[in-house]
């Protein structure tokens, strides 16, 4: 008998949609826990409509909503709400990414919650923080992105501010929220309060901002954008071989003495305008174009191969798909065929977190809309009429 996962018995009541929540949501369903996603009926996550669709079926919605249960749930309804209340008396976790004070107004105050089941952790994903000037304000990827700076330090002075290709704000924050649920539940079984957890997108991607942030605290200076370039460290960024870019990165004076060394410009970390990070900062554009001339002499797979050998951080710029064809990828499984019913094979990013006795896996693919409503149901007590009753009502 194989070990069960890591959240094994965890129960999830997911009130999310869109794709902050959901990638939580898919991050505890992936380590084990069994997450119901609450969906409205007929319509259901709006993802559910978007992105690449093959056989009728988004992709999109599958890559962020696997190791999920659907029921379908009118929660603007009376009888709904109670079906909601009944399914959080058993739950662990409630997870939601409305706007802090949606769950109020729905009647799901915080004493409420307590009343229906003191031991619930409420885990929110939200665009700024529960408090605030700008709690209330409705919030979007782009506009995080903006909003936490991390957009100006993209790009370069040609360019402009620039947004990130990936929903990065999203992602970050519900990986944020993951974690605090996983905390939260473990301070609980520990004998401390169940507890209400939130991470926001704004506060979840200054938090990723790295030197960044600390050089303008430190400073009261804006950092340049510096494009491919690296804002502390030079040499670093993409070279021109004699076939196309390669990406190198020396980020520190043994790195890029192995670098200068095995482009054959070693001698000039001894130059009085090289031989020190600073001056060479001062100084990129001229190093750069040595380097280009030295790097224009061979290949990019001999480059890669050569400075790999030597201890030197680089590779090419791949394309998605390259990527997802990558042998690399391949031999870590970061690439899942599932198969969805009435759907064909789904193809997905796999787990990036690996365990060495207990492998996660994909135990349900995404799930129809409200395919398992009944059984969800039939889980929280109802019985057979009951559940045909909240059918005619409209109410699942």
């Amino acid at each position: 008998m194989s070990a069960p996962l890591p959240l094994e018995g965890v129960r999830v009541v997911d009130l999310t949609r869109i794709l902050s929540g959901p990638f939580c949501a898919m991050l505890l369903g992936d380590l084990g826990a069994d997450v119901v996603k609450i969906e409205p009926p007929q319509t259901g996550d709006p993802v559910r409509g978007q992105g690449e669709h093959v056989n009728g079926f988004s992709w999109y919605f599958a890559g962020f909503n696997r190791n999920k249960r659907s029921l379908t749930l009118d929660l603007r309804s009376d009888a709904g709400k109670a079906v909601l209340e009944r399914l959080l008396k058993n739950a662990d976790l409630m997870t939601e990414n409305y706007r802090p004070g949606v769950l109020d107004k729905m009647g799901l105050t915080k004493e409420r919650l307590a009343e229906i089941n003191p031991d619930l952790i409420v885990v929110s994903v939200n665009g700024y923080g529960s408090t605030g000037p700008y709690a209330d304000r409705p919030a979007f990827d782009f506009i995080t992105q903006a909003m936490s700076g991390f957009m100006s330090t993209n790009g370069s002075p040609e360019t402009g501010p620039m947004r990130a290709g990936a929903p990065i704000t999203d992602l970050v924050a519900g990986l944020f929220a993951a974690l605090a649920g996983v905390a939260a539940l473990r301070g609980r079984e520990a004998g401390g309060p169940a507890q209400q957890v939130e991470a926001s997108m704004m506060m979840s991607m200054l938090a990723m901002s790295a030197y960044l942030s600390s050089g303008a605290l430190a400073t009261g200076k804006n950092p340049t954008p510096t494009g491919n370039d690296h804002p502390i460290a030079s040499p670093y960024g993409l070279f021109h071989a004699a076939d196309g870019d390669i990406a190198v990165a020396p980020s520190t004076e043994v790195i890029c003495a192995r670098f200068m060394g095995e482009i054959g410009l070693g001698d000039l970390l001894h130059d009085p305008r090289f031989d020190t990070n600073a001056k060479r900062l001062a100084a990129r554009a001229e190093l750069n174009a040595l380097i280009n001339q030295a790097v224009a002499t061979d290949t990019q797979a001999n480059w890669i191969t050569r400075l790999n050998a030597a201890g030197v951080p680089c590779g090419r710029v791949q394309s998605m798909t390259e990527a997802l064809a990558d042998p690399q990828v391949a031999a870590q499984e970061m690439v899942l065929s599932v198969p969805h019913p009435g759907h064909g094979d789904v193809q997905m990013t796999g787990f990036p977190m690996k365990f060495g006795e207990t492998p996660l896996q994909v135990r349900h693919p995404a799930p129809g809309l409200g395919v398992h409503s009944d059984a969800v149901l039939q889980d929280a007590g109802y019985t057979a009429d009951q559940i045909a009753d909240l059918r005619r009502d409209g109410v699942v």
